[in-house]
C-alpha cells in the first residue's frame, strides 16, 4: 500500500497558510480520487482508497507539524506499512514561490515537520515532494512566514501548485518516482539543493 502523509497543522487558522501546503495536496488527492480523509487513526485523519488502481492510504496528522512523526510511525506500524512506501509532502522555503521538487531520499533541509519524520522513523530514506513557498524577498521571521494567510493575489498560484503536487504524488503512485521526478522537476531547475 502506498501511503502519502502531507504534513501541516490542524485548525481552521492555519488552512490557508505556506505550513499547510501537505494537507492541502492530501486534500486535493481525495477529492481527485474519492478517498474520504475522514477517519481518526493515530492521532492523523486517514483515508482508504485507490489511485490509478493502486491501494492508498492517505493521512493527515494532528499532532501539529513540529511533532509530525509521532502520528507518523505508530500509523505506519500499525497498518504495516514500509518505509519505502512513503511520499511525504511539505512546504519548503528553499524553493522559489511556484516550483516543485520531487526526492527519493534527503536531509530535513531545516524543516521541523520533516526533522520530526526522520528522528521517529530512524531514517530519511523517504520520497518527498516539497513546495517552493518562498516570497522571493529577504524574509526577516521565517516562522511568521509560514503560518501567514496566503496573500490574495497568489492565491491562484497557490491552488495551481497544489494541484501540480497532487499529479507529482499520483504519477509517483503510478509511474515510479524517477519518471516523476523527470516529469515534474523542471519547475524547479536552478533552485536550491537540499544539503
Amino acid at each position: 500500500m502506498h501511503f502519502v502523509v502531507g504534513l501541516g497543522n490542524p485548525g481552521e487558522q492555519y488552512a490557508n497558510t505556506p505550513h499547510n501546503a501537505g494537507f492541502r495536496v492530501v486534500d486535493r488527492l481525495a477529492e481527485m480520487h474519492a478517498i474520504r480523509v475522514t477517519r481518526p487513526d493515530s492521532r492523523a485523519l486517514v483515508g482508504t482508497g485507490e489511485i490509478g488502481g493502486r491501494s492508498v492510504m492517505l493521512a493527515k496528522p494532528l499532532t501539529f507539524m513540529n511533532l509530525s512523526g509521532t502520528s507518523v510511525k505508530p500509523l505506519m506500524e500499525k497498518h504495516g506499512i514500509a518505509v519505502e512506501d512513503m511520499i511525504a509532502v511539505w512546504d519548503e522555503l528553499n524553493l522559489p514561490f511556484g516550483g516543485l521538487r520531487i526526492l527519493a531520499k534527503g536531509s530535513a533541509g531545516g524543516h521541523n515537520g520533516a526533522r520530526s519524520l526522520i528522528q521517529s522513523l530512524g531514517t530519511s530514506e523517504f520520497c518527498r515532494v516539497r513546495l517552493g513557498i518562498h516570497p522571493g524577498h529577504p524574509i526577516h521571521d521565517g516562522a511568521d512566514f509560514v503560518l501567514a494567510q496566503i496573500r490574495r493575489g497568489q492565491q491562484q498560484e497557490w491552488e495551481d501548485l497544489v494541484g501540480l503536487a497532487a499529479d507529482a504524488v499520483t504519477s509517483i503512485i503510478t509511474e515510479g518516482v524517477e519518471k516523476a521526478m523527470t516529469r515534474f522537476n523542471r519547475r524547479a531547475q536552478g533552485c536550491k539543493e537540499e544539503e
